[in-house]
């Protein structure tokens, strides 16, 4: 089994795939932890990161061929990553939505050392609505793709007036309705 783990910034993606793992026993990947590994290489911030991937097309091509590479070696896994349902077209597809206002909330209060920008909550706010602009003009541009038609998945949350865990719940409730 492999779930995919899609949607907006800020929207939980990374805390409840890993809940999720756990509750499911599978092994857990992050395309924000490959995005961030990158970003710590080139001493940029993620923003700048996806800035230079406007122009730089090989930042988005080393995260995809991870992602493709693990779809096809691997099995009983989970991966949150914007894309990862168009990767892995095999996989169960979830989306995680928030309010752009929550996402900032939560973005802001990690207060991660890679988010330099991220100084006070409207700038997170004005970050978050630079990055979603960044990333969906270049998914539409290299894979003719929109991350944020829901159609592309299997099942939807909202997560604004939720938990992790209760997100979690919901997603593994669907998953085990989909084994039988």
């Amino acid at each position: 089994m492999i779930i995919t783990i899609s949607g907006a910034l800020g929207s939980g993606k990374s805390t409840v795939a890993k809940l999720v793992a756990q509750k499911l026993n599978l092994k857990h990947y992050s395309t924000g932890d490959f995005m961030r590994e990158i970003a710590i290489k080139r001493s940029v911030t993620l923003l700048e990161l996806s800035k230079l991937a406007e122009k730089d097309a090989s930042i988005d091509k080393e995260l995809d061929e991870r992602q493709i590479r693990i779809g096809k070696k691997e099995d009983n896994f989970i991966i949150d990553a914007r894309l990862g349902w168009h990767f892995i077209p095999h996989s169960i597809k979830v989306f995680l939505n928030v309010a752009d206002e929550e996402a900032a909330k939560r973005i802001f209060s990690e207060r991660r050392a890679d988010e330099k920008n991220n100084i006070t909550l409207e700038a997170t706010l004005k970050n978050i609505k630079r990055r979603k602009e960044s990333e969906t003009k270049r998914y539409l541009q290299y894979y003719g793709v929109n991350y944020f038609n829901l159609k592309n998945y299997d099942l939807v949350i909202d997560t604004t007036t939720l938990t992790a865990e209760e997100v979690a719940e919901k997603i593994v409730k669907v998953v085990k309705s989909k084994m039988i």
